[in-house]
C-alpha cells in the first residue's frame, strides 16, 4: 500500500484547539493540541471505516498555525 501525506492545520480559538485536515471534510477540537490531533484521528477513521484505509498511529510533522478572527 503506498503511502499518501495528510495535511493538517491545527490553530486555537480561545482556550480550544482546532485540528483540520486538508481536503477532508472533518475537524475536531482539544483543549491541546495533541488532544485535538487524537480527536481528530477518531474523526477520521470514524469517516473512512468503510474504505478499509488504515491511519498511522500518530501524526507527525504538524504544523500549528495561529489564526486571527
Amino acid at each position: 500500500m503506498a503511502k499518501k501525506s495528510l495535511s493538517i492545520i491545527v490553530w486555537q480559538e480561545g482556550k480550544w484547539y482546532i485540528a483540520k485536515p486538508v481536503g477532508i471534510e472533518v475537524a475536531s477540537q482539544g483543549q491541546t493540541k495533541e488532544e485535538a490531533l487524537q480527536n481528530l484521528r477518531e474523526a477520521i477513521e470514524l469517516l473512512l471505516e468503510d474504505e478499509n484505509i488504515k491511519l498511522p498511529t500518530t501524526f507527525k510533522n504538524v504544523q500549528l498555525t495561529t489564526m486571527y478572527a
